[in-house]
């Protein structure tokens, strides 16, 4: 005698698939793609405001005719952070490609620092404005272990800058630090870190 299947079995076996709502879909995506465009123009248009109100930065200098010929005090590979006004670890200086991260490479000699950048703005620092260095953790947001950070202090235009840079091997770092601070004549240093002072 064959078994009747039950009716109720019947009836969910037949039910039909749930249907993708492909326009709901869709129109989410668009909206997360046009959000992100607007938080993307959003902070373009916030880096151009803040040039703006740097462009009273002079031109940055250019390696010196000959400087390749002088003798090296020290060399230096590694990464190029940020420039803020000295003092001020949040105050990012964007004018003239400062605020552009990237590799680097630094040579200095009785005359100043040479810093040559991959992919970026080169600028050269006189020894007359050099001010000082110290090792410090933080800058334009970013933040290191203690001392992972060379922040080098110099005058352009009048205004007091600090750079920031990270060596591929961060044991040369006080040796930077003497070395500029030798150069600069600087003979007292500040343990305070930028940081600490904008706080």
């Amino acid at each position: 005698m064959t078994t009747l299947t039950p009716l109720y079995h019947l009836a969910a076996e037949q039910k039909s698939a749930e249907v993708t709502d492909w326009a709901a879909r869709i129109a989410w995506v668009v909206g997360l793609f046009v959000f992100i465009a607007l938080v993307y123009w959003l902070m373009r248009q916030g880096w151009k405001w803040r040039a703006s109100l740097q462009s009273d930065l002079p031109e940055l200098p250019a390696t010196p005719e000959g400087f390749a010929d002088d003798e090296t005090l020290l060399t230096l590979q590694g990464r190029y952070h940020a420039s803020t006004t000295a003092g001020h670890w949040l105050d990012r200086i964007v004018a003239h490609g400062l605020g552009t991260r990237s590799r680097t490479e630094l040579t200095l000699t009785a005359r100043g620092l040479d810093v040559v950048r991959p992919g970026a703005a080169d600028f050269f620092i006189p020894a007359d404005a050099l001010r000082e260095a110290r090792l410090d953790k933080a800058l334009a947001g970013k933040v290191l272990p203690e001392g992972g950070l060379l922040i080098i202090t110099w005058e352009h235009g009048g205004t007091m800058i600090d750079s920031g840079f990270r060596s591929d091997r961060a044991a040369e770092h006080q040796a930077w630090v003497d070395a500029v601070n030798q150069l600069a004549g600087t003979t007292e240093l500040t343990s305070t870190t930028t940081e600490g002072t904008a706080r």
